[in-house]
């Protein structure tokens, strides 16, 4: 990910803060709401990663607590020539998987207890070559970022929607603040808005992080599993990932929230296309299920 895009991307959110001040308080909420997104960008930057697996109550794994799965992770660290990441475990029974931090030297790969309890050990390598793969991408920092600044917008809304029900918001037409009508139009609105930014992260970076991972542990076909297995776990049963970060996750946690839920923050390439193409790497035809 470019440095170009990363910027781009940030502008985008940090102009969606202004309009929403602007529509919550008018000239002071112009103020008010770009020294949040300064304070915010700064806070995302460099604690992004602390913010969002303390958000999911991740604790850290150590390799003697977890001896082979760390040889695993240092050595696809070592294949993929980055330092090894932090590993993290999360309590939540949806298998998932994301990796978060600003750098390869500051990075974190977390799992869902659900999916060391239900893939093999060769589809695990699979889904931590993923992820070490967006490491080696610098896929997290652009990751970690949009996330943060995403949720943000939303809360900011949220307390601008509660504050016009007590007359908090600035009424006089000169000042550019708006009614309580307008307030809900932005609480709608804007998420939509932050979601789409969101959206400009390129699915293609799944495919590319996919294709690496492959690569790095010269085995498409466990991947190719752990994607199939992941997706139908998700449509079964439900994670505690929230919208904002939706798109931190190796598959979408947000697929049995309903078709709606689904369409409307569809981070992620189809699983089906994923597959093929992963499996077209390993030289073998794609199975009745993904195609």
């Amino acid at each position: 990910m470019s440095l170009l895009k990363v910027g781009l991307l940030v502008t985008g959110l940090t102009a969606l803060f202004v309009v929403v001040g602007h529509v919550i308080g008018g000239t002071t909420g112009v103020v008010i709401a770009l020294a949040l997104a300064l304070v915010t960008n700064f806070v995302s930057y460099w604690y992004s990663d602390r913010i969002i697996l303390g958000m999911y109550g991740a604790r850290p794994v150590s390799p003697e607590a977890a001896p082979e799965l760390y040889r695993m992770l240092e050595r696809i660290a070592e294949a993929a020539q980055i330092p090894v990441p932090r590993l993290y475990i999360l309590p939540d029974p949806q298998p998932n998987a994301f990796a978060t931090g600003r750098s390869p030297a500051h990075a974190a790969v977390a799992l869902n207890q659900g999916l060391l309890d239900r893939l093999g050990a060769r589809e695990v390598e699979g889904v931590l070559a993923h992820e070490i793969a967006h490491i080696k991408h610098r896929d997290t920092l652009t990751m970690t970022l949009v996330g943060t600044l995403a949720g943000a917008i939303m809360t900011l809304v949220q307390l601008g929607y509660f504050a016009s029900m007590f007359g908090g918001m600035a009424r006089d037409d000169e000042e550019g603040g708006g009614g309580p009508i307008v307030a809900l139009l932005m609480l709608v609105l804007a998420p939509i808005a932050a979601t789409l930014i969101q959206l400009g992260i390129s699915r293609t970076r799944e495919y590319e992080a996919d294709a690496t991972g492959a690569r790095l542990t010269g085995n498409p076909e466990g991947l190719a599993r752990a994607l199939l297995k992941l997706e139908q776990s998700a449509e079964q049963i439900p994670g505690h990932a929230t919208p904002s970060t939706a798109h931190l996750f190796i598959v979408n946690p947000l697929s049995g929230a309903g078709g709606m839920m689904l369409g409307l923050f569809r981070t992620h390439p189809p699983i089906q296309q994923r597959v093929e193409r992963l499996l077209r790497l390993a030289g073998q035809p794609a199975p009745a299920a993904a195609r």
